[in-house]
């Protein structure tokens, strides 16, 4: 069924072929009637095989263009004439910010300013019935704001969760980038007029989740023997977000939300790393069980003995938990999947996606472990 009350709006989707971006614009083009301009540079995370369900679409369109180049953003803005600005592009890897932190600053902080100005101009000339309709949602991540008291260093003490009032804090040279954008956005808000939303949302996962990030790094690694490496003692906590949970979240916001606002969004999935890390090993013993590493097949410690630890990571923090209670107050949302449901459809897609997984791994190695779908 269409969604009606986003109906024959133009969405310019910044980000469009990453994780989050391509799930977004896949709900918009299969569940609405809005059209949707994918702007996107392609980079290693940027994947077009993510959107093949709708890249014949009339309704989509697509340019490979980079936030900063100022004058493409500008002629795309004029050809397209958006109603929303959903901007999710962003360098959003921990480890690579730490190893390289400069094109984390490129993109999520320039990258960000260049796309503000190049909207602040365009809404500027826009009449003032289109101001009125016209929304800029900038989405952002809960590691903004640092991190959270582990349960085993607060003795019976009620846990804190992140609210849309929490400090920043951010931990790392990516935290710190995306911090600095939510920033530029606010300001943009209270300095220009711009009618912006911001969301801070959790941990996702989901189809199409790039291997380098955790639950697809553990099942592609799972299903080819690889080891499963966790950081530290794998109690480090996150809160889970299913991501077509996330994505149905952001075009309400879009669409509904108060503009100037800010809105978390989490899955009210809190699980410790080696807690996510069993769980998938546990899910493939029951869907996979044919693959050389699983119990079925002989290994007396099945996918499990896969597991290994490794030095923690620089900085790491401990725990986001993230209190979603606004957005389900003020605009009646809530995720529709659970912890381990939308860990099973996740594994499924991986299993019965075998050629995705191969383009993106460089590999043809992976389809012929693989020896049925599930």
């Amino acid at each position: 069924m269409l969604d009606e009350q986003s109906k024959s709006k133009t969405f310019l989707i910044t980000g469009g072929a990453g994780f989050i971006g391509s799930a977004v614009v896949r709900h918009l083009i299969e569940q609405t009637s809005n059209i949707v301009i994918n702007v996107d540079k392609l980079t290693y995370a940027g994947n077009l095989a993510s959107l093949e369900p709708i890249s014949s679409n009339d309704r989509y369109f697509f340019e490979k263009v980079d936030i900063c180049d100022a004058s493409e953003i500008k002629r795309i803005l004029s050809d397209y004439q958006p109603d929303i600005i959903m901007h999710l592009a962003a360098e959003s890897h921990v480890d690579r910010s730490i190893d390289g932190p400069g094109e984390f600053i490129q993109t999520n902080v320039v990258g960000t300013y260049t796309l503000l100005e190049q909207a602040r101009y365009y809404f500027n000339q826009l009449s003032e019935h289109r101001q009125k309709a016209f929304r800029f949602h900038h989405v952002s991540t809960d590691e903004v704001y640092g991190d959270l008291p582990h349960p085993e260093d607060v003795d019976g003490e009620l846990l804190p969760l992140f609210t849309e009032s929490s400090a920043y804090a951010p931990s790392s040279p990516y935290s710190a980038s995306k911090a600095s954008s939510d920033h530029l956005v606010r300001a943009w808000f209270r300095t220009y007029g711009l009618p912006t939303l911001v969301t801070n949302c959790s941990n996702n996962y989901g189809p199409f989740h790039f291997p380098e990030k955790l639950i697809p790094l553990m099942i592609l690694n799972a299903l080819q023997g690889k080891a499963l490496p966790v950081y530290g003692n794998g109690n480090q906590i996150r809160d889970w977000l299913y991501v077509e949970d996330h994505a149905q979240a952001l075009v309400l916001v879009a669409t509904s939300g108060k503009v100037g606002e800010t809105y978390n969004i989490g899955g009210n999935n809190e699980k410790q790393n080696i807690e996510v890390v069993n769980a998938i090993c546990d899910i493939l013993e029951e869907l996979a069980p044919e693959i050389p590493f699983s119990k079925a097949s002989g290994n007396k410690g099945g996918y499990r003995s896969l597991i290994t630890t490794v030095a923690d990571r620089p900085g790491h923090d401990m725990r986001y938990a993230i209190d979603a209670s606004k957005i389900a107050r003020e605009l009646g949302w809530q995720p529709k999947e659970t912890f381990e449901s939308g860990l099973k459809k996740t594994i499924c897609w991986y299993l019965n996606n075998q050629s995705w997984c191969n383009k993106v791994l460089g590999s043809g190695n992976l389809g012929e472990r693989l020896g049925k779908k599930v």
